[in-house]
């Protein structure tokens, strides 16, 4: 029974499945388990809602049970607490103008919204915190704008900034120094050492080595640095509330200045920044080429190359015909020439054979000769024959010519004076005595038996003019004319005097500072053709047409290597050129014959055939070698004609350069006057001034002789350290004229040109010519303009002009900007280059013939090679920051604090040490 009972539970109990999966579907289990499943979750739930709630009403019948009642005062505050806050009233005025205050208060909301709004609302609601905030950054700003307000920035800006950026520039150029001697100028890291060791050494007591190099020390700093800020620019109460105080820190050390820092510091970020500065003048070929050839970076080349390679790449994929190819195929020979510079280049840097251009004109010898009259009445020219002279120990001809030159000029501007007094009825000084006691220093200094060293003349002559000096009452301004013409005859043509210069390293300098050494000349025809001709076909300009010449040249370089490039010329640029060189060459018009002009039928074929024929034979007849032997100079206007650039008609630059050295003014007296004389101030006081300068001239000329070309230095206060170890502004001269961009320029001049190698005499007549160019532009009134020009670039207008600027770098369209990548090393190696492009394009050629083409160069070199070194710049945005800091807050003390704050530096202990133990042994 029981085995049949079981059988039939199995059975039915089968057949419910088997009828169930055949109803329900094999996934029917799935369904029923998930049904199970929801059911008794569900009452799960159910149960603990239902405890829950009965729990809680349990709990507080307790609490009412057994705890004694809430307070009234308790529950008061809570009501106050549950009342909507007020707004807080924020007073929107910063400084004192709707000008800057509008856009200011943009950037306070931009900057609160994307660095502080995004994570503190991840953390509250509440905006009483962002309030406080903004409330106490106005405050900061109100102080600061009120402070700055009383101060007088006109001393910062002209000569703290300018002596904080001229001691820097020292510091580098020092630094440079001594890798130079060390044979290391090239490495990075070695510069950035030997710059702070130079620091410490002319600082003292602070070096700032520590803060540029370390991040950890740098953020550290600048944490310091905010604190002490947000102490005098805070309300107490907030300044005291340290969690306020820390945040603040926080954001401005690490969220504003250690960003502006990294930005300022960049060397790629100051390439662009030079390149936007000067982005109006226009690209100066000859400079870029100069840079070309003058750098010694392969990557700089590379970069270059590249890009021209990019650039042909470009250019011969284009269908072009009709008048543009002629405009294509000129840019391709221009990028084909660039691309043979960069290769030759590379090639010598590589193989390590680059040689020093001045040697390599020295064994050459072929030089252009300057004739002595321009050597001494050319400033830069007769600095280095100067050197030259006091070498070969004939200094006292040399000084003895200028000297005479200097009573010449004196004499009869002093007689032309007398002469007008005279005219006029007014009596006048004893103006024939003083000339007379002037000739007879003159004569005691250079001829008489007491003089040491005494030019060599004939006794004959030196009797006869002192028999004359103690005659005659009233000697004339010509009265040494005839010794005068002698000594210059003796140094044009003694062999150990000008001679003998002209075949020294002095004189190849000398030429390369009146930018008159050139490269290599085109070949002649010993060599075979250096240049060939042809016509490329007829132009249309605007409805003119006329023709167009293609001259292929080749230059073969001392090494043996060649160059070749073509440039395009009509034959009005061959015409200006000819009446240029004609001009400065006479002798040349009997030789030279250009083809004539054509008025009519000037288009022919045939007729431009034979043109070409004979513009070919004109160009091989100036570079035939007899014809460059007989006139050296003219190679340089031929290869000013010849380069692959856009030729300017008129008077070029070459030409400028060579008036200007040829003819130095000529309207006026001669500069040598300059360092004998001083001109007196007016009519009245004018006799007694030129009685003491006529009296002491050849006493102040030999003070001047001995104290700048022999390099014997002046007498000055005695000291511990050197003059070069110092800040700039302490050697200024109090006495000198006070004409603050006089002094600025000068002060820049000196450590920009290292123009303190020079001797004074060259440095006097280079203040004596700045000067008269500075009054000659602005008169009397530039010390005004200086204020004017503060005055607006503070004014309320420009401010907001400048917030504006960097609200809309920082914010474009209101949204923050991205931080930019960092750009690709070939794109900024092209920065380089082309910010020393603009850099050495826009120095005016005055500045050349004042100080030196070669030196104008180096200069402007030794600037850009200063920023391209971060710790270096970062050295200068904190000099600056302390200036400003000390110029706005003079009441605190400032530099004793960076003092202390730099103190970390270990340069400093060891210069202490080594400064107390060079003491001791003393």
């Amino acid at each position: 029974m029981f085995a049949e009972a079981s059988l039939s539970v199995w059975g039915w109990g089968g057949l419910g499945v088997v009828l169930f999966l055949i109803t329900f579907g094999p996934f029917a289990v799935f369904y029923l388990a998930f049904y199970i499943f929801c059911f008794v979750g569900g009452g799960f739930a159910v149960t603990l809602l239902f405890g829950k709630t009965n729990s809680e009403r349990h709990l507080e019948r307790c609490e009412h049970s057994y705890l004694p009642a809430t307070q009234t005062g308790i529950l008061k505050t809570l009501d106050e607490m549950r009342l909507e806050p007020k707004p807080i009233q924020i007073d929107r005025r910063l400084t004192g103008s709707n000008y800057i205050d509008e856009p200011l208060q943009q950037v306070i909301q931009f900057a609160l919204r994307d660095y502080i709004q995004y994570w503190y609302y991840t953390l509250s609601e509440d905006d009483s915190f962002l309030l406080e905030i903004r409330q106490t950054v106005q405050n900061a700003l109100v102080q600061f704008s009120t402070r700055s307000k009383e101060v007088d920035w006109q001393p910062y800006l002209t000569t703290r900034l300018v002596d904080d950026f001229a001691t820097h520039l020292r510091v580098f150029r020092k630094a440079q120094d001594r890798l130079e001697d060390s044979k290391q100028r090239d490495l990075s890291e070695e510069m950035v050492e030997s710059f702070f060791e130079a620091e410490v050494e002319m600082e003292r007591n602070i070096c700032r080595d520590v803060v540029c190099t370390s991040l950890k020390d740098e953020e550290g700093f600048l944490r310091d640095l905010c604190e002490v800020l947000l102490y005098l620019l805070l309300p107490p109460g907030d300044f005291h509330n340290k969690n306020m105080r820390y945040f603040l820190r926080e954001i401005l050390a690490r969220g504003v200045l250690l960003p502006l820092v990294n930005q300022l510091s960049d060397p790629d970020y100051i390439n662009q920044f030079v390149i936007w500065m000067i982005r109006d003048s226009s690209c100066n070929y000859e400079a870029f080429m100069n840079i070309l050839k003058l750098t010694d970076r392969v990557s700089e080349l590379e970069a270059v190359k590249d890009k021209a390679l990019e650039e042909l790449q470009y250019l011969r994929s284009l269908d072009t015909a009709g008048d543009d190819i002629n405009v294509i195929k000129n840019q391709i020979n221009s990028l084909m020439f660039v691309k043979k510079v960069c290769e030759t280049r590379i090639q010598r840097l590589q193989s390590g054979k680059e040689v020093d251009a001045l040697k390599l004109a020295t064994n050459l010898g072929k030089l252009c000769i300057i004739p002595l009259e321009h050597i001494l009445v050319h400033n830069i020219a007769l600095q280095f024959f100067m050197d030259y002279m006091l070498g070969a120990g004939a200094q006292a001809e040399l000084f003895f010519w200028l000297t005479v030159e200097g009573y010449r000029v004196t004499a009869q501007q002093q007689l032309e004076v007398m002469e007008g007094w005279q005219k006029d009825g007014k009596k006048g000084g004893d103006t024939t005595g003083l000339l007379k006691a002037a000739a007879l220093g003159v004569y005691e200094q250079y001829l008489s038996d007491k003089a040491s060293p005494r030019v060599q003349v004939d006794e004959a002559s030196v009797l006869k003019l002192g028999e004359k000096l103690q005659k005659d009452s009233d000697p004339t301004p010509e009265i040494f004319d005839d010794i005068q013409r002698k000594v210059y005859d003796m140094m044009l043509r003694d062999e150990r005097y000008y001679p003998s210069f002209r075949q020294s390293p002095l004189y190849v300098r000398m030429l390369a500072e009146l930018d008159m050494l050139k490269e290599p000349s085109y070949r002649g025809s010993d060599d075979g053709d250096g240049v060939s001709l042809v016509l490329i076909g007829v132009c249309n300009d605007h409805g003119k047409t006329y023709a167009l010449y293609a001259i292929t040249v080749l230059r073969r370089n001392h090494d043996g290597s060649e160059d070749s490039w073509k440039t395009y010329r009509r034959y009005s640029d061959f015409h200006d050129f000819h009446m240029r060189i004609t001009e400065q060459f006479e002798n040349l018009t009997s030789i030279l014959k250009l083809p004539g002009k054509k008025t009519f039928n000037n288009m022919d074929r045939d007729f431009l055939e034979r043109r070409k024929k004979d513009l070919n034979s004109y160009l091989q007849l100036l570079l035939n070698p007899e014809m460059v032997k007989a006139c050296p100079t003219l190679v340089h206007y031929v290869y000013d004609f010849l380069e692959n650039k856009q030729y300017s008609k008129g008077k070029g630059d070459f030409a400028r350069k060579m008036d200007t050295f040829v003819n130095p003014l000529r309207s006026s007296m001669r500069n040598v006057s300059n360092a004998v004389k001083g001109l007196p101030d007016s009519l009245a006081g004018g006799m007694n001034k030129a009685a003491d300068n006529m009296g002491r001239m050849s006493e102040k000329l030999g003070q001047d002789i001995k104290q700048s070309v022999f390099k014997v230095p002046p007498l000055l206060p005695k000291s511990d350290f050197d003059p070069e170890h110092c800040r700039v502004s302490a050697q200024l001269d109090d006495n000198v004229d006070d004409n603050i961009p006089l002094r600025v320029m000068l002060l820049l001049m000196d450590e920009v040109f290292d123009l303190k190698e020079r001797n004074q005499w060259l440095r006097r007549n280079i203040k004596n010519l700045l000067q008269q160019l500075i009054r000659a532009t602005y008169g009397d009134t530039i010390n005004r303009k200086i204020v004017d020009h503060v005055d607006f670039m503070t004014a309320p207008e420009q401010v907001a002009d400048y917030v504006k600027k960097f609200r809309d770098s920082y914010w474009p369209n209101g949204i923050l900007a991205e931080s930019p990548p960092r750009r690709d090393k070939n794109i900024r190696m092209r920065t380089r280059v082309a910010a020393k492009t603009n850099l050495l394009g826009i120095m005016p050629d005055e500045l050349k013939h004042i100080i030196g083409a070669d030196t104008t160069r180096k200069g402007i070199l030794r600037v850009f090679d200063m920023f391209q070194h971060g710790p270096m710049n970062r050295r200068l945005v904190y000099v600056l920051l302390e200036g400003f800091l000390e110029t706005m807050f003079p009441q605190y003390k400032f530099p004793e604090l960076f003092v202390k704050l730099h103190s970390r530096s270990p340069r400093t202990a060891r210069y202490t040490q080594k400064v107390k133990s060079t003491f001791l042994k003393r």
